[in-house]
């Protein structure tokens, strides 16, 4: 049996940022210690473990079964003692200069960031944002680390053993040019199945499942354009017949300055409902519960 007395707690705090960076030299740098001294912390931590935690390959250090089995416990129990230890400390967001990662789709950067970065340039100009598009089991593991602080979208495999709070319901739409033929007209069935199509192919988002739905309808389209995301998608609307099925937003802040037209959808498709998502690692972490607060506040319906 391994006692905690046995073990000297920076040892683990080592291990948590290898198992996040898994180079030895970022280790080294966010501790300020030579890569020497990184090196004989985790020897001696797997001496005390009786494991070789991490395999040096060529693209990094590895972490053996026995470190993946132990990493959300030693994560969990550091970030709830530090939370422990600094209980009393408010997030200023006036005077913090933390960066944060949102996990999002090219949607969201469309939809949330104009507005998120205009708020934190008044209130928080020292604090940054980057996004990232990772899915499946890489965004559990970025969340998990804390290298992706937030997760925005329709993602079902984070229901499960994550925070989440919803912050509104995405409707689809048609979206075509205002010279379209059927621009001045109802977009019926028939219509919509004898239109060329853009297909948007945006795999692991809440998008495939829209296409799904469609293909299971038995509804046939002319697929002329086939693309992985949306975000070019209003542009080639707008000098082309095509039609593409986007998410209502998009629709709405594209369609004025592009001189498009946004058409009820003939298919009924039920809604998605749009969350946020973050690891209960953090959730007492004051920083992200400022962030994900203004997040709600800015863009909850």
């Amino acid at each position: 049996m391994i006692r905690l007395q046995d073990i000297d707690l920076n040892l683990l705090v080592v291990f948590q940022l290898m198992y996040r960076e898994r180079k030895t030299g970022l280790v080294a740098e966010q501790l300020g210690l030579t890569q020497p001294a990184v090196s004989n912390a985790l020897a001696r931590l797997r001496l005390a473990l009786n494991d070789e935690l991490f395999e040096r390959t060529a693209r990094g250090m590895r972490p053996t079964p026995f470190a993946d089995s132990i990493a959300e416990s030693v994560g969990y129990a550091l970030s709830t003692l530090q939370d422990g230890l600094n209980y009393q400390e408010r997030f200023d967001p006036l005077s913090s200069d933390r960066s944060f990662c949102i996990n999002m789709t090219d949607l969201g950067e469309i939809y949330m960031l104009p507005r998120l970065m205009a708020y934190l340039a008044e209130h928080a100009p020292n604090i940054s944002v980057s996004t990232v598009r990772d899915q499946g089991q890489s965004l559990k593991e970025e969340l998990e680390t804390g290298s992706v602080d937030l997760a925005i979208g329709l993602l079902p495999q984070l229901e499960a053993g994550f925070y989440q709070r919803r912050l509104f319901d995405q409707d689809y739409v048609c979206l075509m040019r205002k010279g379209h033929p059927y621009a001045e007209e109802t977009l019926t069935l028939e219509s919509f199945s004898e239109s060329e199509h853009i297909i948007i192919e945006a795999q692991d988002t809440g998008h495939g499942r829209v296409e799904k739905l469609l293909a299971k309808s038995g509804i046939l389209r002319v697929s002329k354009l086939k693309l992985p995301h949306f975000i070019s998608a209003p542009y080639i609307v707008a000098k082309t017949d095509l039609i593409a099925t986007v998410t209502e937003k998009l629709a709405l802040q594209t369609a004025e300055n592009l001189g498009l037209i946004v058409k009820p959808h003939p298919v009924d498709i039920p809604p998605a409902q749009i969350n946020m998502f973050w690891h209960r690692r953090y959730h007492q972490d004051t920083g992200n519960i400022w962030f994900r607060n203004l997040i709600f506040e800015l863009f909850s319906e």
